[in-house]
């Protein structure tokens, strides 16, 4: 494949990847359901796995997709719904008020950085050179299952106390009825 055809691929791929990051920031941001807002963050963590892919880091999109779009997203799932009030989301009359000004703050929020980003890299773009990876995949894990396994080990007993702490008040929250 030419260098300019791929060029150009990239380029359409990052426009793909960037569009899912702002509609599921703006889903998140917009919705006034929290399981919604669950689904905006999901979309905006497979955008950014797909930005690792574009970067050529298959492995960090892997990771971002296992951990985050997995595990964290699964968690934060569960904790809305084992805490959500019998009656509703409160406040979610006052959140439709709000629509306009929460909408007009996402767009700043999102551009803002984009903006700036673009008119650096617009300015001084270097050329892109491909480089072979100093680190091998079974490297990193010998290094991360060395001396930092207890920090792995440490990871998974807060996810585990999250979990149990929303198991917890989501009974405390059935008992008060």
């Amino acid at each position: 494949m030419g260098e300019a055809l791929q060029q150009q691929l990239a380029y359409v791929g990052y426009g793909l990847y960037l569009l899912l990051i702002i509609a599921g920031g703006l889903a998140a941001v917009m919705s006034t359901s929290l399981v919604r807002a669950l689904m905006g963050l999901i979309l905006t963590l497979f955008g950014v796995a797909g930005m690792f892919l574009l970067m050529n880091a298959p492995f960090l999109a892997f990771m971002q997709i296992l951990i985050y779009v997995g595990a964290v997203s699964v968690l934060i799932f569960f904790a809305i719904m084992l805490t959500k009030t019998p009656e509703g989301e409160a406040g979610a009359e006052n959140m439709l008020e709000w629509i306009g000004m929460r909408a007009g703050l996402a767009v700043l929020a999102a551009l803002t950085p984009a903006i700036i980003m673009a008119t650096l890299i617009v300015k001084k773009a270097p050329a892109a050179l491909a480089l072979k990876p100093e680190v091998t995949l079974a490297q990193l894990g010998e290094f991360l299952t060395g001396p930092f396994v207890l920090a792995f080990e440490l990871i998974s007993v807060v996810l585990l106390a999250a979990m149990a702490g929303a198991v917890v008040l989501g009974f405390e929250r059935r008992k008060g009825k």
